[in-house]
């Protein structure tokens, strides 16, 4: 069995991942496609991770991606996560991951509707009132064009009825239908988040009808070959990789994993005494790249790309992923995390090493810090939809 060790698996990180400064993209589009998907829950780490891996992108060049020529979609993925992907990759996503996310949300507000009382508190009345309700959200996107959550619960009283979400906990809240049948006629493909109210780190989206985006429709793939294409995409991006990796990351079952993996021509790998899966026409060597640096965001897909991280991580991930498995913000050298990173008041970078990185790297992640200030302008980023990390905080504690 071959041995691939860590200094070929970072150097294969920082080609595929598009992070050594002349491998970078051109346009969000290529950035995106790299990842197969981009994280999307917080919208500032679209922008971030695309910029980080092009050359000569800013907001306007990834809005524009995202909303003009909409090359760029969300979706709700893997791990009921939202993404940032390519039309074509899209739809392998939609059936591979989305329709199984679609069948879950859909039996989580039957229930949430039944236990509100909605229309008579049964689970087969909620189900036939759901369908109703959603003609009615379709109707109002259609005639619409775009809408909000709140005007689409204006438009019919059904959609302004409100749910309870964990219903006798400490974080019990009441949510209106509109926005929670929201996400899931996104997950059904049927719905897509559109330009959000106010700049682009706002987290209030407008909707469209997914036809705004596509006339046609994501394309309609079988479910055995999409698995089997989100395998291949992945292990093309990340692998070197355990198979476990890969249910991780699509959040599939172990099941299912095997099926997709038996479609694949693959060989086996030694990774430091782990087994680990590549495709069988990707076993050269890639090159080892000129030395580089990268601040990556919080929730980047490349250090969200691997349930085991130690071979880039190292001893750094309690101080740099939040309670619930979240990564923030990272400093990295040559393929490998060695610090963490925020903005202050003024929206200037300001990072820390957790190791001794030596002259070259302090230099070199200095001037990274500097592109990424001169592309925030002035913007400050915050924890949103995860916790802060240890560095962050300490970070904004040292400055007061």
């Amino acid at each position: 069995m071959r041995t691939i060790g860590v200094e070929q698996r970072r150097a294969r990180l920082g080609r595929r991942h598009l992070l050594t400064p002349d491998g970078r993209a051109t346009d969000p589009a290529e950035a995106a496609r790299a990842m197969v998907a981009l994280h999307g829950t917080d919208p500032t780490s679209v922008h971030l991770s695309c910029w980080v891996r092009t050359t000569g992108c800013g907001v306007a060049e990834v809005e524009r991606a995202l909303y003009e020529e909409r090359t760029l979609i969300r979706l709700l993925a893997m791990r009921r996560t939202v993404f940032v992907t390519t039309l074509d990759l899209a739809a392998v996503l939609q059936s591979a991951s989305s329709v199984e996310v679609a069948a879950r949300e859909r039996r989580k507000l039957v229930k949430m509707l039944a236990e509100s009382g909605i229309p008579d508190g049964t689970e087969p009345g909620a189900a036939r009132w759901l369908t109703g309700a959603e003609e009615a959200a379709l109707a109002s996107l259609d005639k619409r064009g775009e809408a909000t959550a709140t005007e689409l619960a204006a438009d019919d009283p059904r959609l302004a009825e409100r749910v309870v979400l964990g219903r006798g906990s400490r974080n019990e809240a009441r949510q209106s239908v509109a926005a929670r049948l929201l996400l899931l006629l996104a997950a059904d493909g049927r719905a897509v988040r559109g330009r959000p109210r106010g700049s682009w780190t706002s987290h209030q989206y407008r909707w469209s009808p997914l036809t705004r985006w596509c006339p046609q429709g994501l394309a309609e793939i079988p479910e055995a070959e999409a698995e089997r294409e989100l395998a291949r995409l992945y292990l093309r991006s990340f692998g070197p990789a355990p198979a476990e990796d890969l249910q991780w990351w699509t959040g599939w079952t172990r099941t299912r994993t095997r099926r997709a993996l038996a479609g694949l021509d693959l060989v086996e790998v030694d990774l430091d005494g782990s087994p680990g899966l590549l495709l069988a026409d990707d076993q050269e060597d890639v090159p080892e790249p000129e030395p580089w640096a990268a601040l990556l965001p919080a929730l980047d897909p490349t250090p969200m790309g691997w349930q085991r991280r130690e071979w880039f991580l190292g001893p750094h991930g309690p101080k740099l992923f939040d309670r619930a498995g979240n990564g923030g913000p990272s400093v990295w050298w040559n393929g490998r995390v060695v610090g963490g990173w925020t903005t202050d008041e003024d929206g200037r970078v300001v990072h820390r090493f957790l190791e001794d990185v030596g002259a070259e790297a302090r230099a070199a992640v200095g001037a990274e810090a500097d592109r990424l200030t001169a592309l925030l302008d002035g913007t400050r980023l915050a924890p949103r939809t995860r916790g802060r990390t240890w560095l962050e905080q300490e970070l904004a504690d040292a400055a007061g």
